[in-house]
């Protein structure tokens, strides 16, 4: 099998037959290369996290759940080192290439399985999400993706970066697909009922580019049509860049106490963005972290305010489609602090997202829109996503 987007981890592809019969035979799948395969090495997407580990015996939770349920696996693909990256760009690895936009980034940390599922190489793929590395991806090449409530899919034999965050999402081109392999992941069948209130949060679309906001309106108009009632509201009184902040405190300090332990003993190689994340990392005040969880309870509070049983909000996934591969540091570094304010909630509330494609720049280029629902909502968020397609027909 030939990987001409450089999607897959180099080397020998592996591939695992699903079980005949399942509800996902005839799927194909690709699983991110932080989730354990049995007998392969889990990369991370550094080079030196393999040394001195075991190889895996076992599937990771999500893997054996696709496999079980009838989709075949052909192969792991790339990550941004240790997933701390939110723009796919692999210093060790290469760049996937984004298909929905050419010389454009795919974005991270899942930036393989995006990539792999927009070039059609798989119906779905399995990614991590815990500052927005589905959701940025799914955005920017244009697909459905979802971030679960968090605690909800079981993350046995996936690595870990900051567990208060973390979650487990997958891709889909179609919403027909992305309800399938939904169900299965969910363990429920994805209802026909839509929520009856839409919030449109209007301080993330003020934030996002002009040409980025207007572009999603038409797609804010059919969702609005499709749920019957809608209202503004600011989703972030304290302000977006006050809760990006507080993730900017917690998801960092949390992925170094993660790999302190490694970093002691192996000093590994990395790309400086990364390096400098995990020594930052490192600096973070006890009073910044303390402050910060307040802030989390906060972030709760407001989302669990805003979305009562039966209504969902809808924001720009990300503030501007993909950027350019290979931009500057000194460029890059602001581009991420912006798609930080409008992932923030993610891992600050834990409430489930999906991105809904469909919308293009006036440049071409894909952007998406984000559905947020109460915790648990999580079916009927890809009931929506089904939905709204099913409208555009």
């Amino acid at each position: 099998m030939t990987d001409e987007i450089g999607a897959f981890v180099p080397g020998p592809r592996v591939r695992i037959e699903g079980r005949a019969g399942g509800p996902l035979s005839g799927l194909t799948f690709a699983a991110k290369d932080l989730f354990a395969v049995a007998g392969v090495p889990t990369g991370g997407g550094n080079h030196d996290w393999p040394t001195g580990r075991p190889t895996p015996d076992k599937h990771a939770w999500a893997v054996q759940t696709l496999l079980d349920a009838g989709a075949t696996l052909i192969g792991k693909t790339i990550t941004d080192e240790v997933s701390l990256g939110i723009l796919g760009e692999n210093a060790f690895d290469g760049t996937p290439r984004n298909v929905a936009a050419p010389g454009r980034v795919p974005g991270g940390s899942s930036s393989g399985s995006a990539a792999a599922v927009a070039a059609g190489i798989c119906d779905t793929a399995l990614g991590t999400d815990t500052g927005g590395s589905v959701r940025v991806p799914s955005s920017f090449c244009g697909l459905h993706g979802i971030r679960p409530t968090h605690g909800r899919i079981d993350v046995t034999g996936m690595l870990p970066q900051a567990p208060t965050s973390d979650t487990t999402g997958w891709f889909a081109r179609d919403a027909e697909t992305f309800a399938r392999v939904s169900a299965v992941m969910l363990g429920e069948a994805i209802p026909s009922a839509l929520p009856s209130k839409l919030i449109v949060a209007v301080d993330a679309f003020g934030f996002a580019d002009a040409d980025t906001s207007e572009a999603l309106q038409p797609m804010v108009g059919k969702l609005a049509a499709l749920i019957g009632s809608s209202r503004e509201e600011i989703m972030a009184p304290q302000g977006l860049s006050v809760w990006a902040r507080a993730q900017r405190s917690l998801q960092p300090a949390e992925a170094y106490a993660t790999f302190r332990s490694w970093l002691d003993e192996r000093n590994p190689r990395f790309a400086f963005s990364v390096a400098k994340a995990l020594v930052t990392g490192s600096m973070i005040p006890e009073s910044d972290k303390v402050w910060a969880n307040l802030m989390r309870q906060e972030v709760r509070g407001r989302m669990k305010y805003l979305l009562p049983e039966g209504t969902i909000l809808c924001l720009p996934t990300t503030p501007f489609p993909a950027p350019k591969v290979g931009l500057p540091l000194s460029v890059l570094d602001p581009l991420r602090d912006r798609i930080t304010c409008l992932c923030a909630q993610g891992g600050l509330a834990g409430f489930p997202q999906v991105n809904l494609p469909g919308a293009t720049t006036v440049d071409g280029l894909p952007v998406g829109l984000s559905i947020i629902g109460p915790r648990g909502s999580d079916a009927t968020l890809v009931a929506v996503a089904r939905a709204m397609e099913k409208a555009a027909a």
